[in-house]
């Protein structure tokens, strides 16, 4: 499961910033990152730093979440639109 954590994310940060109608520029900008780490991360490089990453996201008003495999519970809270990837 940990392997599809980058391809998630891609998809994710992808939509999410079409959907603002940003370009990957825009995104980079607003985020203090380059335009090089928003395509690295659109394309699902599993290599990239958390902090710009989590920056990427807050730009985006997403947040990336870890919760225990085994909490049923944390996923009904986190409602329809919430993705959940295990992390060992």
């Amino acid at each position: 499961m940990i392997q599809e954590l980058p391809r998630i994310l891609a998809a994710e940060v992808r939509s999410r910033r079409t959907s603002l109608g940003l370009t990957q520029r825009d995104l980079a900008d607003m985020a203090g990152v380059s335009e090089r780490f928003v395509r690295f991360v659109e394309q699902g490089k599993p290599s990239i730093q958390l902090d710009s990453l989590l920056a990427v996201l807050n730009t985006l008003g997403l947040e990336l979440q870890v919760a225990t495999k085994t909490s049923q519970a944390r996923r009904a809270e986190a409602g329809p639109g919430a993705r959940e990837v295990a992390v060992p």
